[in-house]
């Protein structure tokens, strides 16, 4: 078999010399864009994906990981991600910082309105832990929208579901950090401010709710029941709630689960459920490459359940799966465990699409923001990514491929940095305990209706309107009203069609003539 293989490697590289491989391959690409059309159907669901911390050059790198995983060269791998036609770019700043968080990219992207740094769910107005200026500068996002129009919501992350991504869609917070009541200075608690998690149970009502976080719901001192004996794993919370019970007894008369562990997870039926809480860790989630399959679901297990309770709804959906913890490693300098990370993200699209229709599911998969992840080194065709460059540095010794501009990969002993043959590790240009985020732009990807929205260079803020418009949520609904004119296709070899789309152009006119009267 490895001779076979090996043979076939062989073929396949002396076909890519031919010329006619790559003109076939454009010309097979240039038609399929030829024969696209343009879905302008309302979205009855909105499935939105993000990598936190998913930069080009991660999902670059973690596109070739993914193929080389599966014994291929890596380079000409098509993620599931890859398959999205329409591609776009989102800035990313917060409106203070020229280089921003999770907490003020998912207010901009969920809520529409860009924040400051380490805000959730408040405007600009807000600063950065004070409580007295929370009050009046509330943002609502697309989650909340949803819910409102009548759609089944739901959030499910490899973070704590409190931690920055998720909490926006449900909570509004001077500081991210602000996880249990144990989190807040007693003055904001004076100023009448809350923790994001009994915002969690009061603000919104989310269907489902899968990630980790046991600890900021209950009690201070309560054993965690998976690590009975780990003290950094029991309860946090001051005020003396248990949130988790709480929550249960909001739910009387529905049918509502919550699980701790993968086997009451296995068991819960998404037929018969109105309801799903899943904590499964006391903070976040174990890495994917780190992950007890016995004891923890993977991402596109999560996600596939979630899916199968919140389409049971005839009006449809909004769920937001995070793909959290490739950000966490990254600012560990494990690129190693970002990749993993990335793919086990693409694994669950892939599973997000199975289960859905395209016809009525806008898809949508974006970063919040980048890291400093460079992919250099002319390395050759099939070497693994995780590796060393073929090329020496002027100090005679080899370097990484993949590079931190900063971070705990940096190293220097006896004035000379770590030989990589014997002390392989992620190379670093700054030495920091923690690699920070990076300020370029982020991909946008999307397909389903209105997908061709998310085209060009975009504020980040123009995200979660645009969905909201695609869906007939939140507070523009043109889309609702009746065909858009510049969306009208008029078949010339139809009467009929011709006649009723004319019909509909003047509808769509006149609807538009008398908003501006």
């Amino acid at each position: 078999a490895a001779v076979e293989t090996r043979q076939l490697s062989v073929a396949l590289c002396r076909s890519k010399e031919n010329p006619e491989f790559w003109r076939s391959q454009a010309k097979k690409t240039l038609q399929s864009a030829l024969d696209r059309k343009l879905n302008t159907n309302v979205a009855k669901n909105i499935l939105f994906f993000l990598g936190d911390g998913m930069g080009i050059t991660t999902y670059t790198a973690a596109r070739i990981l993914k193929g080389q995983l599966q014994n291929q060269s890596g380079e000409e791998t098509v993620m599931t991600m890859d398959t999205f036609p329409n591609v776009g770019l989102a800035k990313t700043y917060s409106v203070d910082f020229q280089i921003s968080d999770s907490a003020a990219t998912a207010t901009a992207y969920l809520c529409g309105v860009k924040t400051n740094l380490n805000v959730i769910g408040l405007s600009g107005a807000a600063r950065n832990g004070i409580c007295k200026t929370q009050k009046g500068n509330e943002v609502t996002s697309i989650l909340k929208w949803a819910k409102d129009a009548g759609k089944s919501v739901g959030i499910v992350t490899s973070t704590r579901v409190q931690h920055a991504t998720p909490a926006t869609t449900y909570a509004h917070s001077a500081s991210r950090k602000w996880y249990s009541d144990a989190d807040m200075p007693a003055s904001a608690k004076v100023d009448g401010c809350t923790d994001i998690s009994s915002q969690l149970i009061r603000n919104t009502d989310i269907d489902v709710i899968i990630g980790g976080g046991r600890k900021y719901m209950t009690p201070q001192g309560t054993k965690d029941p998976e690590y009975p004996r780990d003290y950094a794993s029991r309860g946090k919370r001051k005020d003396g709630r248990n949130l988790i019970n709480e929550w249960q007894k909001l739910k009387i008369g529905k049918v509502a689960h919550y699980v701790w562990n993968k086997t009451d997870f296995d068991a819960v039926d998404p037929e018969n459920t109105d309801y799903l809480m899943a904590l499964f860790e006391p903070g976040d989630l174990r890495f994917e490459v780190e992950r007890d399959p016995r004891m923890d679901p993977s991402i596109t297990e999560t996600t596939e359940k979630a899916i199968r309770i919140l389409q049971k709804n005839p009006k449809g959906f909004f769920l937001l799966v995070e793909g959290g913890r490739i950000d966490q490693a990254h600012h560990k300098g494990r690129a190693y465990m970002a990749l993993h990370e990335t793919v086990a993200l693409d694994n669950a699209i892939a599973k997000g699409l199975e289960l859905t229709k395209e016809a009525e599911t806008l898809t949508v998969v974006m970063a919040d923001h980048s890291h400093p992840l460079t992919f250099n080194g002319f390395p050759f065709r099939g070497q693994s990514i995780l590796g060393k460059s073929p090329l020496w540095a002027t100090d005679m010794m080899p370097y990484t491929t993949l590079m931190y501009g900063n971070g705990p990969g940096h190293k220097i002993i006896n004035g000379k940095r770590p030989d990589l043959r014997n002390d392989y590790l992620q190379l670093a240009a700054v030495p920091l305990q923690s690699t920070t985020h990076s300020g370029e732009d982020v991909a946008v990807l999307a397909r389903g209706p209105m997908a061709h929205l998310f085209q060009g260079v975009q504020e980040q803020s123009y995200i979660a309107h645009a969905m909201a418009y695609a869906a007939c949520v939140g507070a523009d609904l043109r889309h609702c009203q009746g065909p858009v004119l510049h969306s009208t296709t008029i078949d010339s070899n139809n009467p009929a069609s011709a006649s009723s789309a004319l019909l509909s152009s003047v509808l769509s006119a006149l609807l538009a003539l008398k908003v501006l009267i």
